[in-house]
C-alpha cells in the first residue's frame, strides 16, 4: 500500500496464513494545542479484507476549530477502496466514520447502541456523514464473531456503543481499540468498564486511533505511563 503505511503486526494461523493490521494514517488534527494523528486500520485476512474506521474525506464547518488536515484513503496511492470488503466502526465520532460513504454497499458493522446514539444525539457527531446515501449498517449487540480468529467486543466508556476488533491468530492477541483508550497510560491504569475489558483480554498488542505504534503490556517492553 505504499507511505501512507506505518508498522504493521502480522500472525501466523495454523503456519497456513498470515493475518497483518496496518495502520494508514489519514488525518490530523489540532486538540490541546497539539497535532493528534488520526490512523485507520486494515486487517488482511483470508477470507476479508476489513477496514476498520474510516477517517474523514472533507471538511466541515462543525469541526473548523480542529483545523483538520486530511490525507482521505480516496486519495492515497496505493490503498485500494474497491478491495476493501467489510468496515467496522468503533464508534461514529466524525472522525471515525467520514469516510463510511466511500464504502457504500458494503457491510458496515457497529454497536447498535452506537447507531442509536449517533442518529438521536445533538453534537454527537457530523450526523449526514453517519447517514451517506448508501451506508448499510449491521447492527451489533454485544459480541460477535466477525471472521474467524476475528471478533467485535463491545466497550463502552468513550462512547456507550464502542466496540473493539479482537484478532486472535498465530497464539496472539491484537486488538484495534478505536478510542476506547486514546493514550498508552489508559490502559496501563485502566479507568473505564471498556478499557479494563481490553487489559482482561490479555493483548500482546493494542493499536489506538490516535497513535502511530501499538500500546504493549510492561513485561513485553512498553514502558508503564507512556503516552
Amino acid at each position: 500500500m505504499g507511505d501512507p503505511l506505518d508498522e504493521k503486526s502480522e500472525a501466523s494461523e495454523g503456519g497456513l496464513s498470515t493475518v497483518t493490521v496496518t495502520p494508514v494514517l489519514v488525518a490530523e488534527l489540532l486538540a490541546d494545542g497539539e497535532r493528534m494523528p488520526v490512523y485507520v486500520h486494515v486487517i488482511d485476512h483470508p477470507d476479508a479484507r476489513v477496514l476498520v474506521d474510516t477517517g474523514m474525506t472533507q471538511l466541515h464547518p462543525a469541526v473548523d476549530d480542529m483545523d483538520p488536515r486530511l490525507t482521505p484513503l480516496s486519495e492515497q496511492s496505493g490503498f485500494d477502496v474497491a478491495g476493501i470488503d467489510v468496515v467496522v466502526n468503533t464508534h461514529l465520532h466524525f472522525d471515525h466514520c467520514g469516510g463510511n460513504h466511500l464504502f457504500a454497499g458494503k457491510p458496515v458493522y457497529v454497536q447498535r447502541a452506537e447507531l442509536d446514539d449517533a442518529r438521536t444525539q445533538d453534537d454527537y457527531t457530523i450526523r449526514e456523514w453517519v447517514e451517506a446515501p448508501g451506508v448499510d449498517y449491521e447492527t451489533v449487540d454485544g459480541t460477535l464473531e466477525l471472521l474467524p480468529g476475528i471478533q467485535l467486543v463491545s466497550t463502552p466508556g468513550h462512547t456507550r456503543g464502542s466496540q473493539v476488533v479482537v484478532v486472535r491468530t498465530g497464539g496472539r492477541s491484537v486488538v484495534i481499540a478505536g478510542d476506547t483508550a486514546v493514550f498508552f497510560d489508559e490502559l496501563d491504569h485502566p479507568r473505564t468498564e471498556g478499557q479494563r475489558l481490553i487489559r482482561a483480554l490479555a493483548p500482546d498488542e493494542v493499536w489506538l486511533s490516535h497513535q502511530q505504534e501499538p500500546w504493549r503490556p510492561a513485561a513485553a517492553g512498553h514502558p508503564v505511563g507512556g503516552r
